[in-house]
């Protein structure tokens, strides 16, 4: 029997309590629980990010985090929450209001929190292996649920849409189906072709889903940039004309195969057509109406906007005696520029703008948690113009944990070199 076998479970308790590394592997299993949950439940995303927080405390080094978050990277996502909060004493809405719209952008906050934590720990790719598992998951539900629309986890009329909604889930999709093509292409390059077909499949199936089951028109303007960013990176322009022309075929193939895929990209001229006509309230007229109503806005208060939570009561003025379109009252214009730019003017747009250019920036070099840091970045900016993504709760999540995992990892790499080129020279 070894000495550890022989130690009393007290004593054992009692040395875990007060070791570091214990802390940081249970706040590692807790985030695994965390984007385990994701694509599932909101409720239990929220309740592992608080177990996340409290394991923290334990190990937390105040003065290290201090110095950690004088990085831009770390900087401006809380300057965006700090905006938020600050808009609140210049707002003309309710409290209630202000408050609740504080809220969505709270969790940019665990930015720094998952750099520093991940300079310390080493699983970020675990995480990331725990968030492909569960949307794989997710993939083989929604193809149960396209079969048999009894078996979704919720009432809903979307079809092969198990829970959630079909935004949400094709997000989750497209970002793994991109994301797998970087350990593809390093597998077949080291000559693991088995390994490097199973991932490829799957994320054939993620793209497959997209498809012809659940079609996102936002996604599927996106994907083509996450691709396409993917080729400069990593491939040869003579391979990326050949991956064009691919592309260009399979993409013909899949709008003569799938029926949904046409009726989506159909609906977008439709939809104008009647809003345009006779100002019909669809998705298409709303988001244009939108747009109009929040530009008007923010020109009439460009500097400091008009305050957090402050949109629906600019709508609802802006509703009277109108009809359709026109008529509709919402707290979120659908584009996540507009979002910022009504609250909080300038000084929002700016901070929003910095934020994602430091993280860009984070992600320039190699490797694998480079590009699942960038192309994180690079999804959420497309969406970002046709929704809120920053502030809607998955796809904000998902951009939090990927940048933070990702970026504390290779922060955690730009240390370790900085410190044996000191030891070099």
């Amino acid at each position: 029997m070894n000495e550890a076998a022989r130690e009393p479970l007290g004593a054992l308790l009692w040395r875990r309590w007060h070791d570091p590394a214990a802390w940081i592997e249970t706040s590692d299993f807790f985030l695994i629980l965390l984007v385990l949950s994701l694509p599932w439940s909101t409720s239990l995303t929220s309740i592992f990010g608080v177990a996340f927080l409290v394991t923290m405390a334990p190990y937390f080094d105040a003065n290290a985090f201090v110095q950690s978050i004088k990085r831009p990277a770390s900087i401006f996502p809380v300057a965006l929450f700090a905006v938020a909060a600050v808009g609140t004493l210049w707002s003309d809405a309710p409290w209630g209001a202000r408050l609740y719209a504080v809220g969505p952008a709270a969790k940019l906050v665990m930015v720094p929190l998952l750099f520093y934590h991940f300079e310390r720990s080493s699983r970020g790719v675990r995480v990331f292996k725990a968030f492909l598992v569960s949307c794989i998951a997710l993939l083989a539900m929604s193809l149960l649920v396209a079969y048999n629309p009894h078996l979704a986890l919720k009432t809903t009329d979307e079809y092969g849409v198990p829970i959630k909604n079909y935004i949400d889930q094709s997000q989750e999709f497209a970002l793994c189906a991109v994301a797998l093509a970087y350990p593809v292409l390093a597998m077949l390059r080291a000559g693991r072709t088995g390994p490097a077909l199973l991932l490829g499949a799957i994320a054939i199936g993620f793209v497959a889903n997209m498809m012809f089951v659940t079609i996102s028109r936002t996604m599927l303007l996106a994907m083509p940039v996450m691709l396409a960013v993917f080729g400069l990176m990593h491939l040869r322009w003579r391979v990326n004309i050949i991956i064009l022309a691919a592309a260009a075929a399979l993409a013909g193939l899949a709008w003569l195969a799938s029926p949904q895929l046409q009726q989506r990209i159909d609906s977008i001229s439709s939809q104008y057509q009647l809003y345009k006509e006779h100002g019909q309230s669809n998705s298409v007229g709303q988001r244009l109406e939108f747009y109009r109503k929040s530009l008007r806005f923010f020109t009439e208060a460009p500097i400091i906007g008009h305050g957090t939570g402050s949109i629906e009561r600019l709508f609802q003025q802006a509703a009277v005696g109108q009809t359709g379109a026109a008529a509709e009252i919402i707290r979120n214009p659908h584009n996540q520029t507009l979002n910022v730019a009504v609250q909080w003017g300038v000084l929002g747009v700016v901070t929003l703008y910095a934020m994602w250019f430091s993280h860009l920036m984070l992600f320039r070099g190699g490797g694998l948690m480079a590009w699942i840091g960038l192309l994180v970045v690079v999804q959420n900016f497309f969406t970002s113009l046709f929704n809120s993504h920053i502030f809607d709760f998955n796809e904000g999540w998902m951009y939090v944990l990927g940048v933070g995992i990702a970026g504390g990892m290779v922060l955690k790499g730009h240390t370790r070199e900085t410190r044996e080129a000191a030891g070099a020279s």
